[in-house]
Formats: structure tokens, sequence, C-alpha cells
């Protein structure tokens, strides 16, 4: 398995790609989410976390929640990036 990663931790969306995965693999983006919602609560972590709530979305790579053996892009929408728009901008 490999991936690749796009985005900033303060930009409007971060994106990943995940090679290897093979087809016919049974997998939701509320899987997914519930992870994500599970780092809001790890160790080590900074204020912030807790009041940010990832959700991904599926992009490519899975159709009807069957993974299709093609790369699966995930796109994280950042909800958070209007407060840092002015200070991340380009």
């Amino acid at each position: 398995m490999r991936y690749t990663t796009a985005g900033e931790s303060h930009g409007p969306e971060e994106i990943a790609i995940i090679e290897g995965i093979p087809a016919g693999l049974h997998i939701t983006e509320e899987d997914i989410n519930v992870q994500l919602a599970r780092r809001q609560y790890a160790y080590g972590r900074g204020g912030r976390q807790l009041i940010e709530t990832d959700t991904v979305t599926f992009l490519s790579g899975v159709r009807h929640e069957v993974t299709l053996g093609s790369p699966i892009t995930l796109n994280v929408h950042n909800d958070d990036h209007n407060h840092w728009a002015a200070i991340m901008a380009p």
C-alpha cells in the first residue's frame, strides 16, 4: 500500500490518495469519519482538535461503498478554514 497527501493543516481541503487497496472491499465514508473523530481525543494534542470536526468524502476508487481496485482519493474538508483564510492565503 502507498499513500500520498496534499494540503495543509489550516487549508480549505486536504487530499489523500491511497494505492494498493484491492477491489471488492466494503468501506464507507462513515467508517473513516468514525476514526477521524477518535483523533479529537488523542494524547498530546492541543485544544484545537476538540473544536474541529473533520469529515472525509470519497472522490474516486469507491463506488456504492465497494472499492474498485483503483487508487482511492479522499477529500477532508476543513470547516475551520474560514478563520485562517486571510493568514493562509497563497
